[in-house]
């Protein structure tokens, strides 16, 4: 039975890293041809490792074009209203996890409500709203309403009810104000949780398109994926720049994943259990 159950664990194994293979291919297949000329992309039968490694695509994105303005832009949208999600939700979880007020859990259930609202059905009367406030193609355009969305408050808001009420009271007796219990107290103990919305709030503001492009007038104000896309649209034949613009939108997110993966997962973990 043990070796049974021993060659059963490798067989699992052998098809988790093959699985893992098959999903990592096309993020290996994306990068290597960033190295290649065009001709060299485009052949068949294809050539699996770059016979050369020449970075010609990348110079030519970054010197005939915004990207590198693109790229910043990318990270004060994606960076600012991340921060801003995070503080804003983490204290409206607080209130209405903690916090005892008329009406709380009406008012939860129709802010969680709006989650089933296609982000499609508002777009339009949302872009007036900004047109009347003279705030299209600027960076708060992009921010705000992105702060206004209630997902990390639902996804926070389990945290702070699996923790106890008796800490809040514990502050209270000990003659702590509201906040020095939130920010000392609370805060600390749903960290995972805020971990990993920050990461998914991030990688939603990076790869945004659809309201990055309505808001964006100008070339210099596009995100790195809007302007990367329209790279794409371009009729010029050059695979190797296209591809290395995608890889340009890909490489970041990859490197943000990576490096904040344990606390990732542990968040969303906790999170299921908790939930």
């Amino acid at each position: 039975m043990k070796t049974q159950s021993s060659v059963s664990e490798k067989i699992l194994q052998a098809v988790i890293v093959f699985l893992a293979v098959l999903n990592l291919f096309p993020i290996y297949w994306l990068i290597s041809n960033t190295f290649k000329y065009s001709s060299e992309i485009t052949k068949m039968p294809p050539d699996w490792f770059p016979k050369r490694f020449v970075i010609d695509s990348y110079i030519d994105i970054f010197t005939s074009t915004n990207a590198a303005r693109w790229l910043l832009n990318s990270l004060i949208v994606a960076g600012v209203s991340t921060a801003l999600i995070v503080l804003v939700s983490t204290m409206a979880s607080y209130a209405f996890s903690k916090l005892k007020f008329r009406g709380r859990n009406f008012l939860f259930a129709i802010f969680i409500g709006t989650l089933m609202i296609p982000k499609e059905s508002y777009i339009v009367p949302l872009f007036g709203f900004m047109r009347d406030l003279h705030l299209t193609n600027t960076y708060s355009s992009m921010i705000l309403p992105m702060v206004a969305l209630p997902f990390g408050t639902f996804l926070l808001k389990s945290f702070f009810d699996s923790i106890p009420d008796e800490i809040r009271e514990s502050g209270k007796m000990d003659g702590a104000s509201e906040w020095t219990i939130f920010y000392t107290l609370i805060v600390p103990m749903a960290a995972a949780g805020i971990a990993a919305l920050f990461i998914l709030e991030f990688v939603k503001g990076w790869n945004d398109y659809l309201w990055q492009l309505v808001m964006s007038k100008t070339d210099e104000m596009k995100t790195l994926m809007v302007g990367i896309t329209s790279l794409m649209e371009d009729n010029r034949p050059d695979m190797a720049r296209k591809l290395t613009g995608a890889s340009i939108s890909a490489i970041p997110m990859i490197i943000v994943f990576l490096s904040f993966q344990k606390y990732f997962t542990k968040g969303i973990a906790a999170g299921a259990v908790k939930g």
